[in-house]
């Protein structure tokens, strides 16, 4: 199992539950190391720097943020490219820009607030639910992305699920006759909005058997690892070889600079520029406890700058 990618993740994370459907649609062994829901996260924030979203995939001393990069490494590993969100094109990748930006807060804000109280109580207790809630409320803090309100969200859903229903009137799959990275990246807030009490139409009877058929797939062959576990393959490990890089404006291979997401969970992570191509910027991090460590961001969404090294 040493060799399997480790996912930092918590169970009703909806990003996660996209990524574990593809280790099961892969038939993939993967490890799970379960993170909580909220930080600070104590068993992937020394690796990753402070990245403030989830789920995070390992994979020795190389550390994936975002879930669109551990979609294409799991394409590339599986050697099964539909999954790699960079190829995706056309109505496919239209509606899932649509589900993973208006969407996934659509899928939240949609639901009544007693029913999603009642998801959050039961889900975190008492306690938890106010840590959660409280946390939450300041994810939007600093990024582009604004809440909808109630009404408008549940228009957002209605115009996905009416899409989505054409779209499986003619075909079993959002891109065809087999499931691709599309199915995966609009099933999680639909997931995310059935979880927290929310429903389908009843008019909405393909989405349905589509959903079902994509839950079907499981989560493949699952090893839960202690974080003990993770951090020893962190510091025996040294990281895989860089690409080669494209040029970026402004900024120089070697430079000291911090990165963020522009849209939510802005908070900057700091280390070196190694490489940068068309889908990804790697920064190297040296760790007193790890070593060095390169922590891969998508290109896309991603602020980066120059920053002084303390």
């Amino acid at each position: 199992m040493d060799d399997s990618i480790i996912l930092h993740h918590y169970e009703s994370s909806p990003y996660a539950e996209k990524i574990r459907l593809m280790f099961g649609f892969t038939n993939s062994s993967w490890c799970s190391l379960i993170s909580p829901a909220w930080p600070p996260r104590p068993n992937v924030d020394p690796l990753s720097g402070g990245y403030r979203r989830i789920p995070i995939a390992q994979l020795g001393a190389d550390i994936f943020c975002d879930s669109a990069l551990i979609a294409q490494e799991i394409a590339t590993a599986t050697q099964n490219p539909s999954l790699d969100p960079y190829r995706a094109s056309g109505s496919s990748l239209e509606l899932m820009k649509r589900a993973e930006g208006d969407g996934f807060f659509a899928a939240i804000m949609s639901v009544p607030r007693l029913s999603l109280l009642g998801t959050m109580l039961r889900g975190f207790g008492p306690l938890g639910a106010y840590r959660f809630v409280k946390d939450r409320s300041g994810l939007l803090k600093g990024g582009t992305s604004k809440p909808k309100a109630a009404a408008d969200a549940k228009d957002i859903m209605l115009g996905i699920f009416e899409t989505l229903e054409g779209i499986l009137a003619t075909q079993t799959w959002i891109g065809g006759d087999t499931p691709s990275v599309a199915d995966f990246a609009v099933y999680h807030p639909i997931w995310l909005h059935l979880s927290c009490s929310g429903d389908l139409p009843p008019s909405a009877t393909k989405v349905r058997h589509w959903y079902e058929q994509l839950g079907q797939f499981g989560h493949g062959d699952r090893h839960e690892i202690t974080q003990d576990d993770a951090f020893e393959r962190a510091q025996s490990s040294a990281p895989r070889p860089l690409p080669t890089s494209d040029a970026i404006d402004d900024l120089e291979l070697g430079q000291f600079i911090e990165i963020q997401p522009e849209d939510y969970g802005v908070v900057a992570v700091s280390g070196t520029l190694v490489a940068v191509t068309t889908d990804r910027v790697i920064i190297a991090r040296e760790t007193e406890m790890f070593g060095e460590l390169h922590v891969h961001f998508p290109r896309s969404g991603y602020a980066l700058q120059a920053a002084i090294k303390t």
